[in-house]
């Protein structure tokens, strides 16, 4: 039974991503303290709600050095996979520093109206394209689709394990060392995020 610590962040998805990962046979816990999650085999980065929020919260708690320092494999979902980025547009944030590039809004708009392309913020079941074999989307195909919920996105860089397009591409999963970012909901995404969850407690991400 692998340990997984989830960091508090103050997201409401903390208790779905739990269950999500208990029905994997993971010992998981939730927690602020340094101690906790230094000594956890992974640490998951869950997260909903505005950049400058989530970053002001890591601030408050003294987990900003905390996260930027895990020695172990460290999984940001949704808004936690955007504060891994160097910085977010929403509000004019830094961010973690933890994967290079800045996450922009998704408002992708018509060259020739001007008038938004798509409805943001992007809701909705999307497809996911590799750009590149990792462990993390071992037996993921190539084009099943996962559950998104947000109006901001990381651009696609180097990063980049695989992506989607709403308007315009953009990271959906990433991998940097032993940093990895989901954009899209694990625990909402049926068997495609159950895999990807796997995938990260396995030996092939360590």
């Amino acid at each position: 039974m692998i340990d997984v610590v989830l960091i508090d962040g103050g997201g409401a998805n903390l208790g779905s991503v739990r269950y999500a990962l208990e029905r994997l046979g993971a010992r998981v816990r939730i927690s602020v303290e340094p101690a906790v999650i230094n000594s956890a085999a992974r640490v998951i980065l869950p997260g909903v709600g505005a950049a400058a929020v989530g970053m002001a919260r890591l601030h408050e708690l003294g987990l900003v050095e905390v996260i930027r320092t895990l020695r172990q494999p460290l999984l940001g979902i949704c808004l936690g996979m955007q504060l891994m980025y160097e910085s977010s547009e929403e509000g004019d944030v830094e961010c973690l520093g933890l994967v290079p590039g800045r996450v922009t809004r998704l408002a992708p708009r018509d060259r020739i109206t001007d008038a938004p392309a798509v409805r943001v913020p992007h809701m909705g079941w999307n497809r996911l394209r590799a750009v590149r074999g990792h462990g993390l989307l071992a037996d993921i195909d190539d084009g099943a689709q996962a559950y998104f919920v947000h109006g901001y996105a990381a651009p696609v860089g180097t990063a980049t394990l695989a992506i989607a397009t709403h308007g315009c591409d953009f990271s959906a999963v990433v991998g940097d060392g032993l940093r990895f970012g989901a954009q899209f909901h694990p625990e909402r995404s049926a068997a495609v995020g159950a895999r990807l969850l796997r995938n990260f407690l396995s030996e092939a991400i360590a």
